[in-house]
């Protein structure tokens, strides 16, 4: 397993990061890869998919591609989850009001879940993705694509998803895939129109997962930046942390305005230092996915910091909300990261004090971005002023002579 990870430049341990992980590594590679992409350029409808994990995002997930005409079967953790998806057509704790596609299939058993399945959907917590994999590769079938669904970075390793996918499995780049977007969950299981974007190191992947899940009200896009469109759903819910804390202290809208703003230009100059192209970051998986979840009531991140924001403490906004909020556990390796890379996020680092008792929640709106009172650029990457300049003025040059 350990000799794999050179291919993506996966390091092990807090200090090690792969910058370029499978979003850039080298197509192709293998024999392997090569029979994933060859065993089914495109999924025809009704191929056999499955989805792990059956919270909100999980169920929903299964409904789009269930829509989308395949044959979808669900891995639900407790007896009581499935029987009720099997039997009643509902997941009434994490979508209540929902009903299900009745072809949609669920299960406790990984066997049954993953038997011929072509695509593998990863929807469970961030921090329980290795355990799951674990469990999982047994039975995973020699050419699937494990797409990860989750929003998160593992704490003890600092690893994105698809990071951890690799190191766990030893799967090549071109058998993982990341998809993210503006994604509330109980929205798009209403059907309300949304879109997303379907990422891997090969493109004709992505473009056969985009195919998958392209339901009549869910469009997915494709790119082969794995990095910023998995950073772009990690870093969101950050902000999105901040905006409900200045939300349950009571701030206005351009507190917020401001938060979300100078949070994209954190995002992007994270992503960009990662390996990430700055244009995903402004596209859904990043600024759609940022605006989605900072605005929504429905997002369990804004949700998490509204509560913090009121005087709630960490134990007690888990308990008032049943469900995970993976922007509070990945504040610590983000920072970790950042410090690391020599980038400075003060939006993230006062979330990250907020969370550690070490700031008040009102003193965050007041604090945006002045680290030492001294005016700063709003953003850069590696453009300098003085090209700046010749594009302001070059063209009146140019028309003079």
């Amino acid at each position: 397993m350990n000799a794999a990870r050179g291919a993506v430049g996966v390091k092990q341990g807090g200090a090690a990061r792969g910058a370029r992980s499978a979003g850039t590594a080298v197509r192709g590679g293998s024999a392997t890869a090569s029979a994933a992409r060859g065993a089914s350029a495109t999924s025809a409808p009704g191929a056999k998919v499955a989805v792990i994990g059956a919270g909100s995002w999980g169920t929903t997930f299964a409904k789009v591609l269930c829509d989308a005409g395949s044959d979808v079967t669900m891995w639900a953790r407790r007896p009581e989850v499935a029987e009720e998806i099997q039997v009643a057509k509902r997941n009434s704790q994490y979508l209540p009001g929902v009903n299900l596609p009745k072809t949609l299939k669920a299960t406790t058993e990984l066997a049954d879940a993953l038997r011929g399945a072509r695509l593998v959907f990863l929807a469970v917590p961030s921090q329980s993705l290795r355990q799951n994999l674990l469990d999982l590769e047994p039975y995973l079938e020699r050419t699937s694509i494990l797409v990860s669904l989750v929003k998160g970075v593992e704490r003890s390793t600092t690893m994105r998803m698809s990071e951890v996918v690799h190191d766990t499995l030893d799967l090549e780049p071109d058998r993982i895939a990341v998809v993210s977007g503006p994604n509330i969950a109980l929205e798009i299981a209403k059907e309300q129109p949304t879109g997303a974007v379907a990422a891997c190191a090969s493109i004709e992947i992505a473009q056969e997962v985009a195919k998958a899940c392209s339901a009549p009200y869910f469009r997915t896009y494709v790119n082969t930046d794995v990095v910023g469109t998995e950073l772009g759903g990690v870093l969101k819910n950050l902000i999105a942390l901040a905006i409900g804390i200045v939300d349950g202290v009571g701030y206005g809208e351009n507190t917020k305005a401001s938060i979300i703003t100078r949070g994209l230009a954190e995002m992007t100059e994270f992503a960009v230092g990662q390996g990430g192209e700055p244009g995903t970051l402004s596209g859904l998986a990043g600024l759609g996915d940022l605006i989605a979840t900072c605005q929504s009531p429905l997002s369990r991140n804004n949700t998490a910091g509204r509560l913090i924001g009121q005087g709630y403490s960490q134990e007690e906004t888990r308990e008032q909300m049943q469900q995970t909020a993976e922007g509070i556990t990945s504040v610590a390796p983000i920072l970790e990261i950042a410090k690391q890379q020599g980038v400075v996020m003060p939006i993230v680092q006062q979330v990250g004090m907020v969370l550690d008792g070490e700031m008040e929640p009102k003193d965050l709106g007041p604090h945006l971005a002045t680290e030492d009172g001294i005016p700063q650029r709003e953003l850069v990457l590696g453009r300098d002023a003085q090209t700046g300049w010749r594009r302001l003025f070059g063209r009146r040059k140019e028309r003079a002579k």
